[in-house]
């Protein structure tokens, strides 16, 4: 039995800091060339976000997610339908931050019939003068915080006072960064996305870049490289973690899900191997399911699935590369 298996008794409060977004999903047979039109099979309007979708994992896999940020007018009926989203899933959005005036971050995302998604989202610039509730407040009884990392400008002091606090702070790295971003030196842990990794880095090569920023930073670091799994340093040894084989219909939210199953396992002291295997199979299960993270899975879900796995034992689940 893995701690990933036994969730503690009292459930681990955990921060989430990014930007709530109105998802406009549109499932297509293909993507339409330009000045041309498609139609869509299925359609779906849901809230998103990376930190939205990763609170989302954490309430289903047993934790409690707390939601600041920026957020639209408090009139804005997008701010209102991801409100009452939050509540029916359970998370705190009691510390998000109205901005008066603007629009609540909105996306269009076009679903392949492989699962891959083709998103265009708009967030509004003034978005980024937000100012955040109390530090004190926000870091009360918190077990973790993990933050998208295109909110550096506006919680890099805040993650800086949670690692003095010794909470775990997780940054979901989705975005380039500039190798002197203050971001990259408090986090404790930092899970880029191959792609942003990449730009972050002027390499194309996943173990050159992981050690790049492994130069610049004590953080724990790790690239998620979606249907071909995760790849981290341990002590300077390169370890992968193949993904778990499933039937993709919608990737839409599978590296939020990773990230925020991961957080938890954080919070909850598990070890790096543990970590990254619940967070992967929480991730696979997600992409077997419609609906972005709302179709991230539940926590005896995610034990089953592992325990089911005919690829991935608990001695038998990573290779040195």
């Amino acid at each position: 039995m893995t701690v990933a298996s036994v969730p503690p008794a009292e459930k681990p409060r955990l921060l989430c800091i990014g930007m709530p977004v109105r998802d406009l999903v549109f499932h297509i047979e293909t993507l339409p060339r330009r000045g041309g039109k498609v139609p869509a099979h299925r359609y779906e309007e849901i809230a998103g976000g990376n930190a939205l979708n990763a609170a989302i994992a954490i309430a289903r896999l047993g934790g409690r997610p707390m939601l600041s940020g920026p957020t639209g007018d408090a009139g804005d009926k997008a701010s209102a339908y991801i409100a009452d989203k939050l509540r029916d899933e359970g998370i705190d959005g009691n510390s998000l931050v109205p901005m008066p005036g603007l629009v609540t971050p909105i996306s269009n995302i076009m679903i392949d019939p492989s699962g891959e998604r083709t998103i265009v989202t708009f967030r509004d610039p003034r978005l980024w003068d937000v100012t955040l509730p109390d530090a004190n407040e926000l870091l009360r009884d918190c077990a973790a915080l993990l933050v998208e990392s295109r909110c550096a400008s506006f919680t890099t002091d805040l993650c800086a006072k949670a690692n003095a606090r010794g909470i775990p702070v997780v940054v979901d790295a989705d975005t380039t960064m500039s190798l002197r971003e203050g971001l990259l030196t408090v986090a404790t842990h930092l899970v880029f996305s191959q792609e942003a990794l990449h730009a972050t880095t002027d390499l194309t090569d996943d173990l050159a870049a992981l050690r790049r920023i492994a130069a610049i930073t004590p953080a724990f670091v790790a690239v998620t490289t979606g249907a071909q799994g995760v790849t981290w340093l341990d002590n300077g040894e390169a370890r992968h973690l193949p993904s778990f084989p499933v039937h993709t219909v919608d990737t839409l939210g599978a590296g939020d899900v990773f990230h925020g199953a991961f957080a938890l396992a954080m919070a909850e002291r598990q070890g790096i191997r543990d970590a990254m295997r619940f967070a992967a199979a929480a991730a696979a299960i997600k992409c077997s399911r419609y609906g972005g993270a709302f179709g991230a899975p539940y926590r005896m879900e995610v034990v089953e699935f592992i325990g089911n796995s005919p690829m991935i034992s608990p001695d038998q689940d990573t290779a040195t590369l």
